[in-house]
């Protein structure tokens, strides 16, 4: 039996809506996984430092601010800055999907809208996360 998932949720930047990050990291929980949730407004080094302190494979930035297209590619290149290319970041908010497509050629895996279904996302990690 492989290690459990470890995923990193985190809410960049002002926004102080977390309903939604708070239920995707219980429902990753339930599902099994390893969950760290960093809480509210954290930067991207914050968010960067804390995946490699926790050694996540998954880093979760949910945001609702509108500030997606400055803090999820900061967030991408601080994860590399640390050597953590290897981590699989996705995305889950507010995000048209037009900056969908934008934050995926940033190095974003997946953007999850409001009411994506918990299977769905945890189904996803499951098929792409990097083993440890």
């Amino acid at each position: 039996m492989s290690p459990p998932l470890r995923v990193l949720v985190a809410k960049p930047g002002l926004d102080g809506h977390d309903r939604g990050a708070k239920v995707v990291a219980r429902g990753l929980r339930d599902a099994g996984m390893e969950v760290v949730y960093t809480g509210l407004h954290r930067s991207p080094d914050e968010i960067a430092e804390a995946a490699l302190q926790e050694d996540v494979q998954v880093v979760g930035l949910s945001i609702l601010s509108g500030a997606h297209n400055v803090l999820v590619p900061r967030v991408v290149a601080a994860l590399r800055a640390r050597g953590l290319e290897d981590v699989l970041v996705i995305a889950g908010g507010i995000i048209p999907e037009a900056d969908a497509l934008a934050l995926k050629a940033a190095g974003v895996a997946a953007v999850f809208p409001p009411a994506s279904r918990i299977d769905d996302i945890v189904a996803f990690l499951v098929a792409n996360a990097p083993s440890r």
